[in-house]
């Protein structure tokens, strides 16, 4: 009998929130934030309701020498051996995660601080990053990044609306140098 495969799977679920904002950068001068956000600079603000879907994948997994190497990495070399890291549905209960625990790590990482808020002035992350759904994105990843096991966050994906969607997936940063 050949021994049980692995499944993979990625699962997503959506969240919905509204909350307002200005994009107004302190690196600017009122004149030169009027030209690069336009109506989006309003002093006043101006609102979204904003779709948010998270996705995530089973645990990682690993082949015995990847101890060491970096867990984002699909394929990883350590000591002169290559190994391979897959995520799977777990065999006992049939979840890449359970639904509730998902629905709670996003209640924490999106609902409360976000929902209804203004962003500038009520999510202290904002205070010092422009509000753009690209920072909304990284805010995002960042909050469940800390609430779910490490290696299972996916992808974030915000639409500001239906023709403005960020798709984050943390990996891709760039050093500053």
């Amino acid at each position: 009998m050949a021994p049980p495969v692995a499944r993979l799977a990625r699962l997503s679920r959506t969240a919905s929130f509204s909350a307002c904002h200005r994009l107004h950068s302190k690196s600017l001068s009122d004149e030169e934030n009027l030209k690069l956000f336009g109506k989006c600079n309003n002093p006043n603000g101006h609102g979204h309701n904003y779709k948010v879907i998270v996705t995530v994948r089973g645990e990682a997994a690993f082949s015995p020498w990847c101890q060491g190497a970096e867990p984002q990495a699909a394929v990883c070399t350590y000591r002169g051996r290559v190994g391979i890291q897959y995520v799977k549905i777990d065999p006992v209960s049939g979840m890449v995660i359970n639904l509730a625990d998902l629905k709670e790590y996003m209640q924490q990482a999106i609902m409360e601080p976000l929902d209804h808020k203004n962003l500038d002035k009520d999510v202290p992350y904002f205070a010092e990053v422009v509000s753009t759904t690209e920072n909304v994105a990284v805010f995002i990843w960042e909050n469940l990044k800390r609430l779910l096991p490490a290696g299972m966050l996916y992808k974030v994906k915000v639409y500001e609306t239906d023709q403005n969607i960020v798709v984050y997936k943390g990996e891709e940063t760039i050093s500053e140098r």
